[in-house]
């Protein structure tokens, strides 16, 4: 057997920005509170930086995907993995970062902040985000008989 791809840079942006995830929603995410001297507001303004620069960084990875399918496959197809992660990616984008980010806001001004499960959504979509980009990741492979 002999793989073949025929979109190697869908197949490089896939898997790194699986490596952005999980670098950055997986690990810096809560890693940045346990840092000495890192208050709530401080961790939450890092947060705040860090999510939206991840943010752009996604959506040059889905553009750029999008490109390669268009560009370099014959008959266009798209992966409903890859259209389940640009939903996701969408829904991040206009709702849930944005509510994250006006409840960090309050967090920063000591101002009261009712209880939410925002959080949860947000690494709910972030974990099934991670398994769609990697189920797609693993579909860019072609196995052939040699």
């Amino acid at each position: 057997m002999k793989s073949k791809v025929e979109q190697p840079v869908a197949l490089i942006c896939t898997f790194t920005w699986i490596g952005f995830i999980c670098a950055i929603s997986f690990m810096e995410a809560w890693l940045k509170f346990r840092a000495p001297g890192v208050t709530l507001p401080i961790g939450l303004g890092i947060g705040r930086l860090v999510f939206a620069a991840l943010n752009k960084v996604e959506w040059v990875f889905g553009v750029t995907i999008l490109i390669s399918n268009i560009s370099t496959v014959r008959k266009i197809k798209f992966s409903p993995f890859y259209i389940l992660t640009m939903l996701i990616l969408i829904l991040q984008t206009v709702w849930l970062l944005p509510a994250l980010d006006a409840r960090a806001q309050l967090y920063m001004e000591a101002k009261p902040v009712a209880p939410s499960s925002l959080h949860l959504y947000f690494a709910i979509a972030e974990g099934i985000k991670f398994l769609l980009l990697l189920i797609f990741g693993m579909r860019l492979f072609k196995l052939e008989k040699v």
